[in-house]
């Protein structure tokens, strides 16, 4: 099975991306892992790659593509399948994607869609506090501390509401046209993410189930 997997950051996309792995054998492809392995190994891409991360730059589309495009080229792609995980994340992106697959003769069978209404993500992502003094992690709605005072935490930039939103705002954009995209070539299945984790992963197993 070739599968896309997609969802806005806190959509637990990370989650069900390990189990969708772990039931079906297929190989997990991760931006981060990919650039990682294409670095450590040294080829074109990596060796290209590594160039603009040590410059502070960040790595142009055509870099990323073509460790897309070597990782998909391996060997373990062809028995196993793959799950795409962080990529593509433009449209620009996308069309790149389709061109690399029709290049190494792949279909992509299926997009998972983890759909969490944003004011949702926006409370998840936003609640976590931490202790001035021992440095403990809590969050305001899921795991409040027992004797909460407000002055004895603080949140971190990232965490602050408004740059939360920000994000949020900046991945619906960049998203919405991609699961268009997809959805146009009748590829894409939408999960509700706003239930338990099991939950969740038991719609997506009754989806790739049927795929197969």
């Amino acid at each position: 099975m070739n599968l896309l997997i997609m969802g806005l950051p806190g959509a637990g996309k990370g989650t069900q991306a390990a189990k969708i792995v772990e039931q079906f054998h297929v190989a997990h492809i991760s931006t981060g892992d990919m650039f990682r392995a294409a670095m450590a190994n040294q080829t074109e891409m990596g060796v290209l790659a590594k160039s603009y991360i040590d410059k502070g730059e960040l790595v142009p589309d055509e870099v990323t593509n073509g460790i897309v495009k070597e990782r998909l080229s391996q060997d373990d792609i062809k028995e196993t399948g793959f799950l795409l995980d962080g990529y593509p994340r433009t449209i620009e992106q996308a069309h790149a994607l389709d061109k690399t697959l029709a290049e190494l003769d792949i279909e992509l069978e299926g997009v998972i869609n983890i759909e969490v209404d944003p004011d949702s993500l926006l409370e998840r992502l936003s609640g976590r506090i931490i202790h001035r003094v021992t440095g403990a992690t809590f969050h305001k709605v899921f795991n409040p501390p027992v004797d909460y005072k407000e002055e004895d935490y603080y949140q971190r930039e990232d965490d602050k509401p408004e740059t939360v939103k920000r994000r949020l705002d900046v991945n619906i954009a960049q998203g919405e046209p991609i699961i268009a995209h997809y959805r146009a070539k009748g590829l894409v299945h939408d999960i509700e993410g706003n239930q338990d984790i099991n939950d969740v992963f038991t719609d997506i197993e009754k989806v790739l189930t049927n795929l197969k």
